[in-house]
Parts: C-alpha cells; sequence; structure tokens
C-alpha cells in the first residue's frame, strides 16, 4: 500500500468515499472524523484527507472548522431546489447536445442504452446496484454529450451527483410507478429523432418523477 502511486491511491478513495456517500451507506447528516474514515479505507490520514477535501469541493461532504466533515443531510427544499436546477442546466445540455452533436454521439448513445437494457435491474445485490446505477449515469451522460458548453457540462455534473444520492432513495419505492426502460428509451428516440422540445419535456418529466415520489414518501421532511 505504502508503495503505490499517491495520485492513484488518493482517486481510489476518493471513488470508495463517493460511492459510501451516493449509497447513503455513510448516512445523510452523519458526522465524519478523518480518523473514522482512514478506518474505513484502510489509508493514511493525508490520503483521506485529500480525497475528502475534493468532495468537499464537490458539494458531497461539508466541512465543519475544527470538528471534520459531515454528509449533506437530505430535505424537502434541497431536493426541490435541486430537481429545478438540474432541470434548467440539463435540459440547456439535452438543447445544445441536439443542435451540435453529430453521428458519432448519435451511435455512443444507441450504444449506451443498449448496455443500460442488458444491465440486470437495480433491485438486486449491492455490486448489482453499483453496476447499473454506473451504466445508468454513463446513458445520462451519453444523452448530453453532444454539448459543446464545458461550463454547462461542469455544472450537470456537479447536479447530476447531488442527485443521485436521492435518486438512490428512491429506487425502493418506484418499482410499482415507472417503467424505466420504456422512460429511457422515449428520452433516447426523442434526441435521435432531433425533436428538442420533446426530449427535453421527457427529461424533465424523467427527472421530476423521482422527485414525486420521494416527496410522497417519508423518507424525506
Amino acid at each position: 500500500m505504502t508503495q503505490a502511486d499517491p495520485r492513484s491511491l488518493t482517486e481510489r478513495t476518493y471513488l470508495r468515499l463517493r460511492s459510501e456517500i451516493l449509497s447513503s451507506r455513510l448516512k445523510p447528516g452523519q458526522k465524519l472524523r478523518l480518523r473514522d474514515l482512514c478506518d474505513l479505507t484502510g489509508v493514511s490520514l493525508s490520503v483521506v484527507r485529500e480525497a475528502a477535501t475534493r468532495l468537499a469541493a464537490e458539494g458531497l461532504l461539508n466541512a465543519e472548522a475544527q470538528r471534520g466533515y459531515s454528509v449533506p443531510s437530505v430535505d424537502r427544499k434541497d431536493l426541490l431546489d435541486l430537481t429545478y436546477a438540474r432541470i434548467e442546466i440539463e435540459c440547456l445540455c439535452l438543447q445544445r447536445a441536439i443542435d451540435q452533436g453529430g453521428v458519432k454521439w448519435e451511435a455512443g448513445l444507441v450504444a449506451a442504452f443498449h448496455r443500460l437494457q442488458r444491465t440486470p435491474a437495480q433491485s438486486g445485490d449491492p455490486e448489482t446496484k453499483e453496476e447499473w446505477a454506473k451504466v445508468h449515469a454513463a446513458f445520462h451522460d451519453c444523452l448530453v454529450a453532444g454539448c459543446d458548453n464545458h461550463w454547462l457540462m461542469r455544472m450537470r455534473q456537479m447536479l447530476f451527483a447531488q442527485s443521485e444520492r436521492y435518486r438512490r432513495l428512491s429506487v425502493a419505492l418506484q418499482a410499482d410507478r415507472r417503467d424505466l426502460d420504456e422512460e429511457h428509451r422515449g428520452l433516447m428516440e426523442a434526441v435521435l429523432d432531433h425533436d428538442a422540445a420533446a426530449a427535453t419535456e421527457r427529461l424533465r418529466a424523467h427527472l421530476m418523477l423521482t422527485t414525486d415520489i420521494l416527496l410522497e414518501s417519508e423518507l424525506i421532511s
């Protein structure tokens, strides 16, 4: 471990902690000491500190002066604010992608949808859930990959990561409420038809449904 490339070690630690946060294994509102994170990840204090600093910069950890870190809480106002912001930015990225993307982008989107369809559903064991989440994120990345505005894309990526915590909380609640294959297929087909109005409307409905399901539950106060 001590001979590992510090950069790759920090990257692995960052990805491990990010996964713990997004999956809510590190629970919303939970207080974290750096030493606790060292025990969790099995790496040195300096590596954990660097990874935690990066997560804090992305809004996935709250830095508390002299007290360590905490996982951001989840609540109704935060969910609504995040959803509305994500819809606005994501739809702008999608419109730009439809305007600017070419055949290579379209082919990548079709391939990403095929992988998503072929990946076992997210309701299985933790490894299956994690794999589905990665393929799902890749599909949404491909939807907007034709966008040529890097600032919009950076904001979109930050909002996506924040939304992922809420999406994963919704998984157990949505089995009878939606057909995700059809939602994703409809999005892809509208994009391939270069119908920006239909594509953004489908995207808006897709994102808002997750929020509505959570708000109707007892998980979000």
